[in-house]
């Protein structure tokens, strides 16, 4: 069920939260060993939160738009009472978290039950959540396949049906290419919308926090809840809550279509999304970005950089007990001359001047989401459009370039992936100017009109 029709159901008596979370509990139980989803199931908290909300509903109070819906925490944010992993064997030792980031407050006071952290790859970098300390999560549409990263496991628990909704971040693109890899929705907001408080950053001027979904409505419902002012998080830009819920309607919107970068770089089954929904659209207009590569270069070296700074303390005193891979990326961040990030910081700022003159064009730009759908896991090396690259970096070839200047952006699921001439989910990538999620979800929804967009059920539920 939808998490708008699980909570309806719920505030109108036809069932109780807590029947809702001993469902969850049992299906986690039953199938996440195959999937390994969640590293931590938080079953005695979630029990106490489904009881205060069927106490809440018997004593004839709102318990809030998301009453009972079972939610996925990717386990970078803090939930209180548990230590808070971010993939790492380093962070074991951590205490407990006092209190639930503020995300998390949000959701819990709009009646989101908590049932547990989720896989990710190591200090969230990475974009195929193999980890080497708790294991890879796996794709419910193949489980052999990896189910992208850095919060796979709140995809994969969303999209085999785990938890209705889930939470991740988006440094590079971590939460728009799981999101493509399991066939869900995806959102990454404005850099400065959501709060970030008691998430653990990976790179400080690219993290983004936001929403996965099994329904665009179940989408717009937890990202309204996520929405809320949080003096204590210094990067959060104070804005007006914006709903998105409901809102629907092409009238007066421009649509590009991303041209140029790209239009290269991928398999045929991953660009064809773009011309899909673009027919479904309307839309002729082709727009050729300038700078979107070198934006890209930026990007991966500002992210290197930031992410070793952060990690310094740890690199000097226990680089053994990092994931090699993460590790060793960490160190080259950390070699990197300075005038590479000076010069980075100016190719970036041009990337993001060169970005606002697609708006001048279009309102929103239909651009690929994926270079490929989900290969199987442990592969390293992918041939690609005649030539090999390595593949998980090539993951985030057309997600990064728009993480580096914090524009909203969403994953929206193809509904029918043999449309595209695959069987595995592909998708494709709405963007829009800073602030403007309203567009996305207006244009997204003529896609669901359209019956383009949707989430196709994957073998792990069938």
């Amino acid at each position: 069920m939808s998490a708008s029709r699980i909570a309806a159901a719920i505030r109108a008596g036809t069932t109780t939260a807590s029947a809702v979370t001993e469902a969850a509990l049992a299906d986690i139980a039953a199938r996440n060993p195959a999937l390994n989803a969640f590293t931590a199931v938080t079953a005695s908290r979630a029990r106490a939160e489904a009881a205060a909300i069927d106490a809440a509903i018997a004593a004839g109070r709102d318990p809030g738009p998301l009453a009972g819906v079972p939610l996925a925490v990717k386990n970078l944010f803090d939930l209180e009472g548990l230590p808070t992993l971010a993939g790492s064997k380093i962070r074991r030792e951590a205490p407990p978290a006092t209190e639930d980031a503020f995300v998390v407050q949000l959701l819990r006071a709009a009646g989101a039950v908590v049932i547990g952290a989720t896989n990710m790859d190591e200090f969230a970098f990475g974009f195929t959540t193999e980890n080497s300390h708790e294991g890879p999560a796996r794709n419910p549409h193949d489980r052999a396949r990896i189910a992208g990263g850095s919060s796979g496991g709140s995809a994969a628990a969303v999209a085999a049906g785990l938890a209705p909704i889930g939470i991740g971040s988006d440094t590079n693109g971590s939460i728009r290419v799981p999101a493509g890899l399991c066939g869900i929705w995806g959102l990454k907001p404005t850099y400065g919308r959501l709060s970030r408080r008691g998430a653990h950053l990976f790179a400080a001027s690219f993290d983004h926090v936001g929403p996965f979904a099994r329904s665009l409505p179940d989408l717009a419902l937890v990202y309204d809840a996520m929405q809320g002012e949080d003096p204590a998080d210094p990067a959060q830009v104070p804005r007006d809550f914006e709903p998105v819920s409901g809102l629907a309607g092409l009238q007066g919107i421009r649509i590009g279509i991303a041209g140029g970068y790209f239009e290269r770089g991928a398999m045929a089954e991953a660009l064809a999304p773009v011309d899909l929904a673009a027919a479904a659209l309307g839309a002729t207009m082709r727009i050729t970005p300038e700078l979107v590569a070198e934006g890209r270069a930026a990007a991966l070296l500002i992210t290197l950089a930031e992410g070793a700074n952060l990690h310094m303390p740890s690199l000097r005193t226990r680089a053994d007990d990092f994931d090699p891979l993460t590790r060793d990326r960490f160190l080259a961040g950390a070699l990197l001359p300075a005038h590479w990030i000076t010069q980075a910081q100016r190719v970036r700022a041009a990337w993001a001047r060169a970005a606002a003159r697609i708006f001048d064009q279009c309102d929103v730009l239909v651009a690929p989401l994926l270079p490929f759908t989900a290969p199987p896991i442990g592969t390293a090396m992918i041939e690609v459009d005649g030539t090999t690259v390595p593949a998980r970096p090539h993951l985030g070839v057309y997600t990064q370039p728009f993480s580096a200047i914090g524009l909203p952006a969403m994953a929206v699921p193809l509904a029918n992936p043999a449309l595209a001439g695959t069987t595995m989910p592909v998708g494709l990538q709405l963007v829009a100017a800073p602030w403007r999620e309203d567009l996305l979800f207006r244009t997204a929804a003529a896609l669901v009109d359209a019956g383009l967009a949707g989430c196709p059920t994957p073998k792990d539920c069938a």
